[in-house]
């Protein structure tokens, strides 16, 4: 890509961000910014996201979106607080928050190898210390019960009435759902809630910068 077109796309990024009221630092955003170009090189060859994406379209709808996640998080304080990413397939939103958040523990889990590859590629590019990858599905790895999860999330489970009984284990010890929600699930969400054995704590509606597209985040957790 030139340099007018990397400029570009810093200037589209910064203003999606501005826009989003989300703030990040600039080492973040120079990362964020690497991992999309890398994003763009692999995706000639293998389908990481549509192909013939532009890349502005793949900002706003991959990593600014995964960035809507970002009010949820408590300050941690001592203990880093971990984030299970079910399905990450490219890193969404998991990988894109591990940049944003470096004192967040992203879990990633993936059974596509060739995703895996790419995942692993872009954590070593960006010296990443706070990622694990596991190219696994998730029902393939119990271990995972054994250890403390704060948040579960995915893009890749677009139903909620599947995605919640998945993850329901670690809903029981603690961990919330962060649940990413187009316009069509959050009404079907409001009319199906509460569902059943889960509260809802938190909910903010976004609207996508560029693109329009409406985005409701809930965080919701079990009731027991």
């Amino acid at each position: 890509m030139s340099i007018k077109g990397q400029q570009r796309l810093d200037q589209v990024f910064r203003s999606g961000l501005r826009q989003l009221e989300i703030a990040l630092d600039a080492p973040s955003v120079e990362n964020l910014l690497i991992y999309a170009g890398e994003l763009q090189k692999w995706n000639r060859r293998m389908n990481l996201i549509a192909r013939n994406t532009p890349p502005e379209v793949s900002l706003e709808k991959h990593f600014l979106d995964s960035l809507t996640l970002l009010p949820f998080f408590e300050n941690s304080g001592a203990r880093k607080q971990t984030l299970l990413d079910v399905g990450t397939g490219a890193g969404f939103p998991g990988l894109v928050l591990a940049v944003a958040r470096p004192d967040l523990q992203v879990i990633l889990v993936e059974p596509r190898s060739k995703r895996v590859s790419f995942l692993r590629h872009i954590s070593r590019t960006l010296s990443l210390t706070n990622v694990e990858i596991i190219e696994n599905r998730l029902e393939s790895v119990p271990e995972l019960y054994d250890q403390k999860i704060d948040y579960v999330t995915s893009r890749a489970v677009a139903e909620f009435a599947v995605f919640l009984p998945m993850v329901a284990p670690y809903l029981e010890r603690g961990a919330r759902a962060l649940l990413m929600l187009g316009r069509e699930q959050a009404q079907q969400f409001a009319i199906d809630n509460p569902v059943a054995g889960i509260i809802l704590e938190e909910k903010r509606s976004v609207i996508l910068p560029f693109s329009g597209a409406e985005r409701t985040v809930c965080k919701v957790r079990g009731k027991g």
